[in-house]
């Protein structure tokens, strides 16, 4: 080992290409020269079953580097060796073929591993991997048992078999695993996060919540651990703590599309639409294809005041989405209250937008009752209304905030040539609040004998 080490120091200090040497195989990596010739000098001494631990620790190496194939070839030539060195070889392919999502090599070669090592608990807690991922949770638990019998310190099966437990819906089991798991590895940010998980789902959110305090102090900037605080102290009532963490998560992750629509719901809520603004902005660039956000913003704008902007977004939105009749009952109404000429335009857009739609519903419903004969034909108007009823009631409230999606462009809207255009509209932001009554004196009432004639004794003289 000390003549590998000095030749080795000897080629790192020359800096040169080790690989002139006919013995060695031509490598372009100076790592594996260098390796190749400490293994050949650990077989040539007395030390010679250190060799294989060299060669598993370069698959190791080549994991860290993430090198796969370079790692998966190293640990293939160990295949025929005896069965220590064999099981684990083949543990670290079937770990490494599982995450490639290739289960079949993974059982394959985890299967290999048990046969060659049967008292190996890594190979053990891999094998319960592969049959995890095919959904016999059963199966995968008696072999984290068997693991942890062999080896009652692998951490590895006792965090597995607490999530067997808890897709088994047996919490009290998981909770106990996680809870053992959490007094040998004290400051594990997965343990805290699975035990808080393992408590909202026995339904109590205030151990839940004790736990993610817990996780946040070790990882005081997972956007997750704080979105889900804030999830559930919304759920207790207590908004201000729930904005709190929700504004928290989404300053270290602000691409949260649920934290922004919270933000901006509970903006709205409290009467700060143009506080609101900024989050519905940053939820359009990140699903750009979304035309509810875009409608979120010009609706925010016209109920700040600022109708002109609110205009200019709409105009902007219908350009867009050039079929979305929601945006051009907008127009039409806005342009009305503000009085501008283009209102007609936008009027004419919207009546055949609309007398489209009702052409397109009317040939869906021959179809159907064609194909379907009466009993089809009871069954499509039926559709027809659920389907409306149902586009009303899914699309309500949101939240707290009473934040209305809005109908898609492919809803179905009647409307007729001989009738008014419909310019009707839902804000999607929600029925305006109603502004505070001022103290403002009561008008006196009329004197009660005002009705009443004045004898003539009370005259004047």
């Amino acid at each position: 080992l000390l003549h590998a080490l000095e030749e080795i120091r000897y080629l790192a200090l020359a800096q040169g290409d080790p690989t002139n040497n006919i013995n060695m195989p031509k490598q372009n990596n100076f790592f594996n020269a260098l390796h190749y010739r400490c293994v050949e000098v650990v077989k040539a001494s007395q030390y010679v079953e250190l060799a294989n631990d060299l060669e598993i620790n370069k698959a190791i190496t080549y994991l860290r580097q993430k090198d796969f194939n370079q790692a998966v070839e190293t640990l293939k030539m160990f295949e025929k060796k005896d069965s220590r060195v064999k099981s684990a070889a083949a543990t670290n392919l079937s770990f490494l073929y599982y995450l490639e999502n290739e289960f079949a090599q993974a059982s394959s070669y985890a299967d290999l591993a048990v046969n060659s090592d049967r008292y190996n608990p890594s190979a053990l807690t891999n094998k319960g991997n592969t049959v995890f991922a095919n959904g016999d949770y059963e199966k995968a638990a008696e072999f984290y048992k068997e693991a942890l019998r062999n080896d009652s310190s692998c951490t590895e099966a006792l965090y597995n078999i607490g999530l067997t437990y808890k897709r088994l819906n047996r919490l009290d089991e998981a909770l106990d695993c996680f809870l053992k798991l959490h007094a040998i590895l004290r400051n594990s940010a997965q343990v805290l996060y699975q035990i808080a998980n393992v408590y909202e789902l026995m339904e109590d959110p205030n151990q839940a919540i004790e736990w993610l305090m817990q996780l946040i102090s070790v990882v005081p900037t997972d956007s997750r651990a704080l979105s889900k605080l804030g999830e559930l102290y919304d759920s207790e009532g207590d908004k201000s703590q729930a904005f709190q963490y929700y504004y928290e998560s989404y300053r270290y992750f602000p691409s949260n599309i649920e934290v922004i629509e919270w933000l901006g719901a509970y903006y709205i809520d409290t009467q700060f639409c143009e506080k609101a603004i900024q989050y519905f902005e940053r939820a359009s660039l990140i699903q750009p294809t979304q035309v509810k956000w875009q409608l979120m913003v010009a609706s925010c704008f016209r109920r700040s005041g600022n109708y002109q902007k609110a205009l200019d977004t709409y105009k902007e939105i219908h350009r867009k989405f050039p079929e979305n009749v929601e945006c051009l009952r907008f127009l039409v109404r806005l342009c009305t209250d503000i009085g501008l000429k283009e209102v007609q335009e936008y009027a004419t857009k919207l009546k055949r937008l609309e007398k489209m739609k009702e052409i397109r519903e009317q040939r869906i419903k021959s179809g159907r009752d064609s194909s379907g004969g009466s009993r089809g034909r009871r069954e499509g108007s039926a559709g027809s209304d659920s389907g409306q009823n149902c586009t009303a009631s899914s699309k309500g409230e949101r939240l707290s905030a009473k934040l209305r999606a809005l109908p898609g462009t492919n809803e179905p809207y009647e409307s007729s040539s001989n009738k008014e255009i419909d310019a009707s509209y839902v804000d999607p932001l929600g029925p305006q609040a109603e502004r505070p009554k001022t103290a403002a004196k009561k008008r006196i009432d009329e004197d009660d004998f005002a009705d009443e004639e004045l004898g003539d004794d009370l005259l004047p003289e």
